[in-house]
């Protein structure tokens, strides 16, 4: 298994897609991944857009980077919500100042911009949301995945076979 012995999260909140937190959470633990769900705190069960529901292991203050190889951050309107939290955000931004994987899809890129680490950074994301992308300095591509560094982002559920195998090439080469 590609992934045995690499640890990743994946984050929740209220409103996040289905396909962007079940797809990764299964395709994570398909590769050997060891896969923890992470909340704001706000509650142990959250809501997809669908209704569908995710109970999470742990929450953002009760984790570190230090003791993961990425993040993955799935979109629908959940990333909105979890950058009212400082220790989402911080979470987020502490994995990227460590070099180890930061994967975010759709409209994930909130999160990207309120961790303050797009500027320069080549990325895609869901058209709706370039803007906002572009005004905390990115460079915004039109593409079905953009990986810059350890940063992998992707526009949208259609794109999740390639950005998961960008994430997991990213995963084989990031170390702990």
């Amino acid at each position: 298994m590609e992934l045995s012995g690499k640890s990743v999260i994946i984050l929740a909140e209220e409103m996040y897609n289905e396909y962007e937190l079940w797809y990764p959470y299964y395709r994570l633990k398909e590769a050997g991944a060891e896969v923890t769900l992470v909340g704001s705190g706000s509650s142990e069960t959250y809501k997809a857009k669908s209704g569908l529901e995710v109970t999470v292991d742990t929450t953002a203050d009760r984790v570190s980077a230090a003791n993961y190889d990425g993040i993955v951050i799935p979109g629908g309107y959940a990333p909105d919500r979890m950058r009212r939290y400082p220790s989402m955000v911080k979470l987020v931004r502490d994995f990227f100042e460590a070099a180890k994987v930061v994967a975010a899809i759709c409209h994930a890129g909130w999160m990207l911009a309120s961790a303050e680490i797009l500027k320069g950074k080549t990325v895609t994301c869901f058209f709706a949301i370039k803007d906002d992308l572009i005004h905390a300095g990115a460079n915004y591509v039109d593409q079905e995945v953009a990986v810059d560094g350890n940063l992998i982002t992707s526009r949208q559920p259609d794109d999740l076979p390639a950005f998961m195998r960008a994430v997991i090439a990213g995963l084989q080469g990031s170390p702990r």
